[in-house]
């Protein structure tokens, strides 16, 4: 009985990170997409120089 739980407990651990990941890869391409397009939708500024679009 406690090989079948340990079995199962793997399993689990093993479906749970492998889902954070999947989850994790989506968020950093969302991330990567939100930072391409501020990086070329950004405004202008004084001068027709392009501005950062970022504030640090």
């Amino acid at each position: 009985m406690v090989p079948l739980i340990l079995v199962l407990l793997l399993a689990l651990i093993l479906f749970g990170a492998g889902f954070a990941l999947k989850a994790l890869w989506w968020i950093a391409v969302i991330v990567l997409v939100v930072w391409l397009l501020g990086f070329l939708v950004r405004p202008t500024a004084t001068g027709g120089k392009r501005g950062r679009w970022y504030r640090w």
